[in-house]
C-alpha cells in the first residue's frame, strides 16, 4: 500500500480497507461518513484527526475492535510525519535505524553511548530486527499515550522516533555493557519482550532510556533526620528528585512533635506539620519541567504525638494553615494498634524526641518479631510506664475513625503495616524499613543521612561531609499477564526482564549521591505485573471466587520462582549484591518463611546459598496505570473501572473498553471495581503477597455511602491476612448499583 499523504479522498477509501484488515468490523457506514471531506480545504493532519474521531465514535461494548482501527490511522500519520522529518520515502513505514540514531545523537537527544558502544554494523543489524507489524498490537489509547509522552522528538517536538525504534533503543541502551559475544542476543530478547507487549519498563525508563538526559528510576524514599540541617537537606534532595520526575516517599517519624523542646527549651517545637507544608510547597513549585506537580507521600507513625493533626492535613475544611493539599499521606501502623482498634482499647502517643532523650532508644527502630509479641510493644509499654511529659492517651478507635474519615474524603492516608513488612524483610540484618514509597509497593531498608563535618580548606573551599543513609531507589518494570501467560512465555520474559532491571542500576543517572550508594549496596529491583483482571477474563474466572484466589497463589509463586532463579544465575555471572551475607537469602530463611518445600524450591534454595543472589530486593507490584494503557491491558492487580467508559480529552472524547472485550469476556468484566466484593480482592492479594518480597500497590474500591463498620472490617481483614500495605481508598461520588457486599 502506498504511504503517500492523504491528498485525495479516493486514497482514503483504499486506506480504510487496509486499516480494517483482520479486524472484526464493518466499515461501509464509516466510508459514507467520511465522504464529506472530499474537496474540502482541510489540511492533511486535520483529515487524520477527523478520521480518528469518526473511528472512535464506533467504539462501544459490542464493537471494541474499532480501537485498533483508530490506532492504525494514527500510526499512519506518525509514519508520514517521521518520513518527512527524516527524509525517507513515505512508501516505507520505517526508515534507516542507523540514520535515526546518528541524527538524534548529533541533535543531543540520544545519549552518545549508543554510537560509541555499538558499531554501525551492529546498529544496522538491530534495525533489521525491527518488526513494524507489531505496531498493530496497539490500541488507540496505547499508541496515543506512547507517541505523545515517550517517543523521542527533536527540540521542536517534531516526530522522529517510531514505536518499534523506542523499544529497540531501550533494549540497546540497557544492554550496552553486556559482554560483546552475548550482547546481541540480549538486545534481541529485550526487544522481543517489549515489542510484543509482554512487559513494559517503568515510565522514566520508557521516557529516558537511550536519551541524553533524565533518570531511569520511578521513585525514591527518604528518611528525614530530626535536626534543622537534616530537614532542609532532605527538602533540597527531594526538590532535586522532583525536578527529574521522581515520585518520593518521605518518612517524618523521627522529627520531634509540636510542643517538644529545642536545645532544652521546652515547648518550642512546632512539630511536623510546618515541615510537611514546606514539602507541599516543594511539590507545587518544583513541578517536573512544567509537566506535572511533584509527587510526594509523607509517612508518620500512628504513635507520633502529631498524628491527629497529620490525619487532617488533606481535609477540605478547617484551618487552611494546617492543611497540605498537594502531598499524599501514609500512616505507619504496628500490629498492637490494630489489636487495640479491634478491642476498642486505649492508645498512647509520644514525642519521638523525648523518647530518645529520656528512654535512650528510638521507638521506630523496633518491630514485633512475631504476631502478638516482640521488642516494639515491649519498648512501647516502657514508654507508657515512664509517664513521659508528651504522653497522651486516646482511644485507638478514634484515631482509626480519623484515618477512615480522611480516606473517604481524600483517598488517603495509605496504610503501612510495619511489623509485617519488617518480619518479611529479606535484609533485616542490615537495617529496618520505616515506610513505603509514593505508591506503597516498595519496602526496603532506610536510614537518615547525617552531616558529620564542615570546614574550609587552605584554598578557601568549603567542604561538607555526610554519613549517607539508605536512600531507597525504585527500579521497576512489569509483566503483562494478559499476554505473557496465555502465550506461555512467562519464564522467557522474566529471564530477560531481570537482566534489564539489573542493568538499570548501572546505567542510571541519579541526582542524589546517597541513592547511588544505596542502589549499589542492595541492587534492588521491583519486578511487577499488570493485566490481572484481563487474565481472569481470558480464563473465564470470576473475580469473586476461590478459583481466582488459587490462580493468584499459583501464578505469583511461579513468578517468584523464575525471578529468584534468574537473579541467582545473574549472581553466578556478575556477582552477588554486597550485603548478601547474613541476609535471609543467604541462610535459607526467606524460603522457609514462605513454606517453599517442594523439590524445585529446595534445589533453588541450595543454589542461592552457594551462588548468592544478584538483587537484595526483587519483586514489587506497582500501579503502572500508564504503561498498562500502552500495552492494552488492565492496570496492576486492580479490577477495571467499567467494561466501557468515555475519557474526555482536550480535543475529543476517547471511548475505552476492557481489553479483549467480547461476548465471552463481558461477564467477567461486568462486575467491575465498585461492584466487586472487596473482601475477595483482599483474599487474592493475601495469596499473592506471600510470594512478593516487597509489597503491592493495592486499592480499595468503595461507595461513599459505605458504613464505617464495613470499611473498618476491610482494614482489619487486610491486616489479619498479612497485607503489608494498602494504597488508596477510592470512593465513588454516588451510590453504586449492585453493591450488595458493602451493606452487609
Amino acid at each position: 500500500m502506498s504511504m503517500n499523504r492523504l491528498s485525495k479522498m479516493d486514497q482514503v477509501v483504499d486506506f480504510v480497507d487496509e486499516w480494517a484488515k483482520g479486524l472484526n468490523i464493518s466499515t461501509e457506514t464509516y466510508k459514507e461518513k467520511i465522504q464529506w471531506m472530499s474537496g474540502t480545504s482541510l489540511t492533511v493532519d486535520e483529515k487524520y484527526d477527523m478520521l480518528v474521531k469518526y473511528a472512535l465514535e464506533n467504539i462501544d461494548e459490542a464493537n471494541a475492535e474499532w480501537t485498533f482501527f483508530a490506532a492504525r490511522i494514527y500510526l499512519h500519520q506518525l509514519y508520514e510525519q517521521a518520513a518527512k522529518n527524516r527524509n525517507y520515502s513515505p512508501d516505507f513505514r520505517y526508515g534507516s535505524f542507523y540514520q535515526l540514531v546518528k541524527s538524534l545523537t548529533e541533535k543531543g537527544i540520544y545519549s552518545p553511548s549508543i554510537v560509541t558502544k555499538y558499531s554501525k554494523e551492529e546498529i544496522d543489524y538491530f534495525g533489521g530486527l525491527i518488526k513494524p507489524e507489531r505496531d498493530e498490537l496497539f490500541t488507540y489509547p496505547g499508541i496515543y499515550t506512547l507517541a505523545n509522552r515517550y517517543l523521542a522528538t527533536d527540540h521542536r517536538r517534531n516526530v522522529y522516533e517510531l514505536p518499534q525504534e523506542r523499544w529497540m533503543v531501550i533494549a540497546m541502551y540497557l544492554m550496552q555493557d553486556e559482554s560483546v559475544p552475548k550482547r546481541s542476543k540480549y538486545v534481541e530478547e529485550a526487544y522481543w519482550a517489549l515489542s510484543n507487549l509482554y512487559m513494559t519498563v517503568a515510565t522514566p525508563t520508557l521516557a529516558n532510556a537511550g536519551k541524553s538526559y533524565g533518570q531511569l528510576s520511578s521513585c525514591f524514599i527518604d528518611t528525614v533526620n530530626d535536626s534543622l540541617q537534616g530537614i532542609y537537606d532532605s527538602n533540597t534532595d527531594i526538590a532535586q528528585l522532583s525536578k527529574n520526575g521522581g515520585g518520593i516517599g518521605v518518612y517524618m517519624g523521627k522529627v520531634r512533635a509540636r510542643g517538644s523542646s529545642i536545645k532544652g527549651f521546652k515547648g518550642m517545637s512546632s512539630g511536623v506539620i510546618p515541615w510537611i507544608k514546606q514539602l507541599n510547597n516543594t511539590a507545587v513549585s518544583v513541578d517536573q519541567l512544567g509537566t506535572r506537580k511533584g509527587a510526594i507521600t509523607v509517612y508518620l507513625d500512628v504513635w507520633h504525638r502529631d498524628i491527629e493533626d497529620f490525619l487532617d492535613l488533606k481535609l477540605n475544611n478547617g484551618d487552611d494553615r494546617l492543611r497540605a493539599h498537594d502531598i499524599y499521606t501514609g500512616v505507619c501502623i504496628p500490629d498492637y494498634f490494630m489489636e487495640q482498634v479491634e478491642k476498642r482499647g486505649d492508645w498512647y502517643v509520644f514525642d519521638p524526641h523525648e523518647v530518645r532523650q529520656v528512654m535512650g532508644f528510638s521507638l521506630e527502630d523496633y518491630y514485633d518479631e512475631k504476631k502478638g509479641s516482640g521488642k516494639w510493644r515491649e519498648k512501647y509499654e516502657q514508654c507508657i510506664r515512664a509517664n513521659l511529659q508528651s504522653t497522651k492517651k486516646v482511644r485507638a478507635i478514634d484515631i482509626m475513625k480519623g484515618i477512615m474519615r480522611s480516606q473517604l474524603e481524600t483517598g488517603a492516608p495509605f496504610m503501612f503495616y510495619r511489623d509485617e513488612v519488617n518480619r518479611k524483610n529479606a535484609n533485616a540484618h542490615a537495617g529496618i524499613i520505616y515506610c513505603s514509597n509514593l505508591c506503597t509497593e516498595i519496602t526496603q531498608n532506610q536510614s537518615p543521612t547525617e552531616k558529620i563535618d564542615e570546614y574550609v580548606t587552605e584554598d578557601q573551599i568549603i567542604v561538607k561531609k555526610y554519613k549517607p543513609g539508605d536512600f531507597v531507589v525504585c527500579n521497576l518494570s512489569s509483566i503483562n499477564l494478559g499476554r505473557a501467560v496465555p502465550d506461555g512465555v512467562l519464564k522467557r520474559v522474566i529471564n530477560i526482564q531481570v537482566r534489564m532491571l539489573d542493568n538499570v542500576i548501572d546505567h542510571n543517572t541519579l541526582p542524589i549521591k546517597q541513592t547511588e550508594i544505596t542502589n549499589q549496596k542492595y541492587r534492588a529491583i521491583g519486578l511487577g505485573t499488570f493485566g490481572w483482571h484481563h487474565l481472569l477474563a481470558l480464563k473465564n474466572i470470576e473475580w469473586e471466587s476461590e478459583e481466582a484466589v488459587q490462580l493468584a497463589d499459583e501464578l505469583y509463586e511461579e513468578i517468584a520462582y523464575w525471578t529468584i532463579q534468574t537473579s541467582m544465575e545473574l549472581s553466578k555471572e556478575k556477582g552477588q549484591y554486597p550485603l548478601f551475607a547474613g541476609s535471609k537469602w543467604s541462610d535459607g530463611t526467606y524460603f522457609e518463611e514462605r513454606g517453599y518445600t517442594s523439590a524445585k524450591w529446595l534445589d533453588l534454595q541450595a543454589d542461592v546459598k552457594i551462588y548468592g543472589i544478584r538483587n537484595g530486593y526483587l519483586m514489587a507490584v506497582a500501579p503502572n496505570a500508564t504503561t498498562s494503557i500502552i500495552a492494552g491491558s488492565t492496570a496492576s492487580i486492580d479490577p477495571i473501572y467499567k467494561p466501557y467508559y468515555i475519557e474526555e480529552k482536550k480535543d475529543y472524547r476517547i471511548p475505552n473498553t476492557a481489553p479483549d472485550l467480547n461476548h465471552r469476556t463481558y461477564n467477567i468484566y461486568r462486575r467491575s471495581s465498585y461492584i466487586l466484593d472487596q473482601r475477595w480482592s483482599v483474599k487474592q492479594n493475601a495469596a499473592r503477597q506471600k510470594h512478593i518480597d516487597q509489597s503491592i500497590s493495592f486499592n480499595f474500591y468503595v461507595p461513599n455511602s459505605i458504613r464505617a463498620s464495613v470499611l473498618l472490617d476491610l482494614h482489619l481483614t487486610a491486616w489479619k491476612n498479612g497485607l503489608k500495605t494498602t494504597y488508596y481508598v477510592r470512593s465513588t461520588a454516588t451510590d453504586v448499583e449492585e453493591c450488595e457486599w458493602c451493606q452487609s
